[in-house]
């Protein structure tokens, strides 16, 4: 599928491109640095640092799909929608509706 009508029709696909469980720590360990560069970022005054919340990010992801998944990130086809899929499945793990 090569477009969406919407992040509702996009999710599923990207929940697919996430089966291995390992691939999905390796996000939530990459999503949960973001947070805490950022914040640390924010509280400290030191923008800098806001450099590495992206390569902490997608660097775990990628590291995640070209290892275990064996497919290419949905970034480079889908950049918005696999930005928020990142976060919507986070938010999830945290909830206990996606297991990693």
């Amino acid at each position: 599928m090569s477009s969406f009508a919407s992040f509702q029709d996009f999710y599923p696909y990207y929940l697919n491109e996430h089966r291995d469980r390992r691939c999905r720590r390796l996000h939530f360990i990459g999503s949960t640095l973001v947070l805490l560069i950022v914040l640390f970022a924010l509280f400290s005054g030191r923008l800098v640092w806001l450099w590495l919340a992206p390569v902490a990010g997608y660097g775990f992801a990628w590291i995640g799909h070209f290892a275990f998944e064996k497919n290419r990130p949905a970034t480079f086809r889908h950049p918005l929608y696999s930005l928020i899929g990142d976060w919507v499945m986070y938010w999830e793990v945290l909830r206990g509706k996606v297991k990693i």
